[in-house]
C-alpha cells in the first residue's frame, strides 16, 4: 500500500481500549494513505517507504474531537432568559410562557438557508479552534416541513463551508409549535412523520431524534415517530429523562437507539434496558450548569453496567449556551464525576458510538479515517483541565492538515 505521509514523533493517545491509559504510544508513527490510517504503531517499527514525513516534535496526537450532540442552526437570540433564570425562573416556567424554543422557532422561520448557514459557521469556527473535527446539528427550530428542511440544508452547508463533517439530525419533535398548541399527536402525524419521509428520501438526516418530556412529547408520540424513523432507514436518538422520568431512555434503547441523552433522571430499569442495547449516554453537562439542575446523572451506575458515555456541549441559544467541547469535558469530571480519560473517550471514541461512526472515527488505529487532533501540551489532562484554554497546534482532517 502507498504510503502518502508518516507522521512520526509523536506521543498517540490512540484511544483504543486496552491495558494502557489512552491507549497511549509514547514514541509513535502514524501512517496515512489518501484519508485512511494505514499503519500506527512504535516509531522504530514504522515503514520504510512514504511519499513524505512530518515530526511533531514529540507533541501530543488523539483523535480529532467530536461534539455530538448541538443545536448550532438558529436564528435570533434569548439571553433575556438567562436574566429571567437569575430572578428565580424555572426553564421550563419560560418556556409556558412562550418563551424558550418557542422564541428561538419565531426567529429561525424568518431567516433563510444562507443566513442560518452563515450564523453556524461562526458557531463551528469556535469548536474548530478545539480539535474537534465533526459535528452532529439538529434542526428542530423550524416545526413546519420547509423550516426543518431548510435546518438540515443549512447544517450542510455549514459542514461544507468549515471543512468539518457534519452529521444533521432532523429533530421535528422537539417543541409543540403555537399553531398545534393543545394537538401535539397531530404534530405528530401531520409534520414530523411526513418529515422522516421526505428527509431520509432526500438524504438530509442521518438520525432522528426527539424531546421526550412532560413540557414536550409523550412516550406514545415518540413511538410513533420511532416506528416512521426505522421505515425510513433513519437510526433514532432521544432527549430522554432531562426533566423528569418518562421512560425516554428505556423507549429509545428499544429501538436499538444510537444514545439517549441527557439522562439525569433515567431509573434503574432505563439504565438496564441502555446497557442490554448497547445505547450510549450522551452527558451534557453545560445545560445541567445553566438551568440549575440539581439532579445529576447516574455516572456511577453507568459505569457499572458498561453503558459508554459520551460527552457533548449541547450548544443552543438557550438551555447551553456554549461553543467549547473542552469545557463541557472539565464539567463532566468537576460536576459529574468522570475521570479524564473518560472525558477524553466521551469526546472521541464513545461520541462517534453516539453517532454511529465508531466504525470510522474515534480512535487511532488502522482502517479509520485520518481524522487527528495535535496539541501542545504535557498530558492527556491538560486537555480537560483548564478552562479557556485552547492548547490546538492542528488538525489533520481526511488526511489533510487544515
Amino acid at each position: 500500500m502507498r504510503i502518502d505521509t508518516l507522521i512520526t514523533d509523536a506521543r498517540i493517545a490512540s484511544m483504543v481500549p486496552g491495558d494502557t491509559p489512552y491507549g497511549v504510544i509514547e514514541d509513535g508513527a502514524i501512517a496515512i494513505s489518501g484519508n485512511t490510517i494505514s499503519w500506527v504503531g512504535e516509531r522504530r517499527d514504522a515503514p520504510t517507504a512514504f511519499e513524505n514525513a512530518h515530526s511533531l516534535e514529540g507533541r501530543w496526537v488523539t483523535p480529532a474531537l467530536i461534539d455530538c450532540h448541538t443545536h448550532l442552526v438558529f436564528a435570533g437570540d434569548r439571553s433575556d432568559e438567562y436574566e429571567r433564570r437569575l430572578a428565580g425562573e424555572s426553564y421550563a416556567e419560560i418556556a409556558k410562557s412562550g418563551g424558550g424554543i418557542a422564541k428561538t422557532v419565531e426567529a429561525t422561520r424568518q431567516a433563510n438557508s444562507a443566513q442560518l448557514a452563515a450564523a453556524a459557521l461562526r458557531r463551528l469556527e469556535a469548536l474548530a479552534e478545539e480539535g474537534v473535527g465533526t459535528v452532529e446539528i439538529k434542526s428542530g427550530y423550524g416545526l413546519t416541513i420547509d423550516s426543518e428542511l431548510t435546518m438540515l440544508k443549512a447544517a450542510r452547508g455549514a459542514g461544507i463551508a468549515s471543512g468539518m463533517r457534519v452529521s444533521p439530525t432532523l429533530l421535528a419533535a422537539h417543541s409543540i409549535p403555537r399553531e398545534y398548541q393543545g394537538r401535539s399527536g397531530a404534530y405528530i402525524d401531520e409534520v414530523c412523520i411526513p418529515l422522516v419521509r421526505q428527509a431520509a428520501q432526500e438524504g438530509l438526516a442521518d438520525a432522528v431524534d426527539a424531546y421526550c418530556e412532560g413540557i414536550a412529547f409523550s412516550p406514545e408520540e415518540t413511538r410513533r415517530l420511532f416506528i416512521a424513523a426505522k421505515a425510513a432507514g433513519l437510526p433514532v436518538k432521544l432527549h430522554a429523562d432531562q426533566l423528569s422520568d418518562t421512560g425516554g431512555a428505556r423507549l429509545v434503547a428499544e429501538f436499538g437507539g444510537l444514545s439517549a441523552d441527557h439522562v439525569e433522571y433515567t431509573s434503574e430499569e432505563g439504565l438496564q434496558a441502555m446497557a442490554n442495547a448497547g445505547t450510549v449516554a450522551v452527558i451534557l453537562p453545560g445545560a445541567f450548569y445553566s438551568i440549575s439542575e440539581t439532579q445529576k446523572p447516574p455516572v456511577a451506575r453507568m459505569r457499572e453496567l458498561g453503558i459508554p458515555m459520551a460527552v457533548s456541549t449541547d450548544s443552543n441559544p438557550g438551555s447551553s449556551p456554549m461553543v467549547s467541547l473542552l469545557t463541557a469535558a472539565n464539567m463532566a469530571c468537576t460536576l459529574f464525576g468522570f475521570t479524564v480519560e473518560e472525558a477524553v473517550a466521551g469526546m472521541t471514541r464513545e461520541a462517534a458510538r453516539a453517532l454511529g461512526l465508531q466504525d470510522k472515527l474515534g480512535t487511532i488505529e488502522t482502517g479509520k479515517i485520518a481524522d487527528l487532533a495535535v496539541w501542545d501540551i504535557e498530558r492527556p489532562a491538560e486537555l480537560v483541565q483548564w478552562i479557556g484554554r485552547r492548547p490546538l497546534h492542528g488538525r489533520i482532517l481526511e488526511g489533510e492538515w487544515v
